[in-house]
């Protein structure tokens, strides 16, 4: 699941393999971008920005791409087969040796000197050089009734937190996702924590968040089934967040304890309880 780690090493991998090259054929597989053509420019970095990807070229363009839940980019010698069906693909960038293709992602074309139409409005990136601890944390505090696992996911207080990270945070910090910001014990905590986690796992090829990489105990409560590595009790999982934007979410009932729901939104109460 794409979160701010796996973007960073995306966009590590897109600027080692493509970035110094010219376009000599694009691709956009889209109908907003169908009739655009990149040919003759120069690839001249890519960068992440929380979740996004932002791949600039030499005249003032930024092909910005998203990799919601299933996007993938994929870099390979030009001519190979591509790794996944064709017809998920929806943009390609060739060169005279390399061919990236981007899978199931969402993007716009745009220009570099306006990228902050696309990522301007996001909170300081865990993995970015704008990282601010104490910005996030007041980003947190400045919406007290929304839930912790909600305002987790809220790009605009930090950039980089998904689904996974959310529980695993939450577990971290002895809290009950549907806890109310104002009501976390220990909300500097977490901001310490999702900083720590997302730059121990950026360059990692499997995310470890318990410090044990056999399978099966790489993470403390996200998709676990069974008991609680800690204490032993079953681990619930729960859909949280607004309607129709509904997220699974993983937590322990006995290490993360429930605090002030009295004035939490029906929007963010779980549903289909297991």
């Amino acid at each position: 699941m794409p979160e701010g780690d796996s973007v960073y090493h995306a966009a590590r991998m897109l600027d080692a393999k493509v970035s110094g090259q010219v376009i000599t054929r694009s691709d956009f597989r889209i109908p907003s971008l169908a009739t655009r053509d990149l040919s003759g420019a120069t690839v001249t970095e890519t960068v992440s920005r929380g979740k996004h990807l932002l791949t600039r070229f030499d005249n003032d363009l930024t092909l910005g791409t998203h990799l919601k839940m299933e996007g993938r980019w994929f870099v390979h010698p030009a001519g190979s087969r591509w790794k996944r069906p064709a017809h998920t693909a929806r943009v390609v960038l060739r060169t005279a040796t390399t061919e990236a293709v981007g899978f199931s992602v969402v993007m716009e074309l745009l220009r570099t000197s306006q990228e902050d139409k696309l990522v301007g409005h996001l909170g300081p990136d865990l993995l970015g050089p704008d990282w601010d601890a104490d910005l996030a944390l007041a980003n947190l505090q400045a919406r007290p009734g929304v839930t912790i696992g909600d305002a987790l996911l809220d790009q605009r207080n930090l950039a980089g937190v998904g689904n996974v990270y959310k529980s695993e945070l939450c577990f971290l910090g002895g809290v009950d996702p549907l806890t109310p910001v104002r009501a976390v014990p220990d909300l500097a905590l977490i901001v310490d924590r999702a900083k720590v986690l997302l730059e121990a796992n950026k360059d990692r090829p499997t995310r470890i968040t318990t410090g044990d990489r056999r399978p099966g105990y790489q993470l403390w409560v996200y998709g676990r089934r069974g008991s609680c590595l800690t204490c032993g009790s079953p681990i619930r999982k729960a859909d949280q967040g607004p309607r129709g934007q509904e997220r699974p979410t993983y937590w322990c009932p006995r290490c993360q304890p429930r605090h002030g729901t009295d004035e939490v939104g029906s929007a963010s109460e779980p549903r289909g309880n297991q």
